[in-house]
């Protein structure tokens, strides 16, 4: 079976003057052409060729020895090449483009623009690309408890959360308690796994270990300790709000960098100021 958007092997049943055709035996009813630009060298009937099946401009089936940037199913980042009337075209790594409607965008997507998308096959049996990855997603990651991973951020809930896919492959959640930092809908962020749940997903954090975090949560500290002249208008018992608005850390975490620095002899609070050393 010819399956499209997929890479296959399959049998060259004929050739002619403009290419080969492709199929699983002389029965098949269906081949696929392979045109006379992509035929490797030497190949004669009845060799086996590895191909991709998609579908040309005037909507046939056409094959290529090239190898795309993702088969249906998969999820991977793209660049955007140009924006149409009917929607965003993606290079995949083919001669032709791939559309991403912009029925299947979470935003406007622009030029040069690298997106997380999955390759599927729309309702008129044409190759397609959405940005809602969530149901190509697994939760059958190899990570454990405290194991560093990379992922994309493809959705922001601000009641839950910054859903990320690990490894552009696995169910990933930072939940809201852990989203400090400034995050955004494509970034690619490096997290710490802090939960496997149950069902396999994975809980995540931008944050180390408090221990291991707290040298950098200091150096930051000290960082826009210089941006006040060397004096913080507010001490360790500030509100969260003033903290998270001049470091985007949580109270606890800017009290134990503080902390961390007074011990070290680097800072001092006053009645209503930290300073600098």
């Amino acid at each position: 079976m010819i399956e499209l958007g997929k890479r296959q092997t399959l049998r060259v049943l004929r050739e002619k003057e403009f290419g080969i055709y492709l199929g699983e035996s002389e029965q098949d009813k269906l081949a696929v052409l392979l045109p006379k630009k992509q035929i490797p060298e030497g190949t004669k009937v009845g060799d086996e060729l590895e191909i991709f099946v998609y579908k040309d401009s005037e909507d046939r089936l056409i094959a290529t020895t090239g190898r795309p940037k993702l088969e249906v199913g998969e999820v991977g980042v793209l660049t955007v090449k140009e924006v149409a009337k009917i929607g965003a075209f993606l290079d995949m790594g083919l001669e032709k483009d791939l559309l991403l409607p912009f029925k299947e965008q979470n935003h406007k997507v622009r030029p040069g623009e690298a997106c997380l998308v999955a390759l599927y096959i729309d309702k008129s049996q044409r190759l397609a690309a959405t940005m809602n990855v969530y149901p190509y997603m697994s939760a059958e990651s190899p990570y454990q408890k405290d194991e560093q991973v990379s992922g994309t951020i493809y959705e922001i809930n601000e009641e839950i959360g910054a859903f990320v896919a690990v490894d552009n492959r696995y169910f990933g959640l930072i939940p809201q308690k852990e989203l400090y930092g400034d995050f955004h809908l494509g970034d690619v962020v490096e997290t710490r796994v802090i939960r496997v749940r149950e069902d396999g997903k994975l809980d995540l954090s931008p944050r180390q270990k408090a221990h291991v975090q707290m040298d950098e949560d200091a150096k930051l500290v000290m960082k826009v300790l210089d941006e006040f002249e060397g004096v913080l208008p507010f001490t360790d018992k500030a509100s969260p709000e003033i903290i998270m608005r001049e470091f985007r850390l949580s109270k606890n975490a800017f009290k134990r960098a503080v902390g961390h620095l007074l011990k070290e002899g680097k800072v001092k609070i006053t009645e209503k100021t930290i300073e600098r050393i």
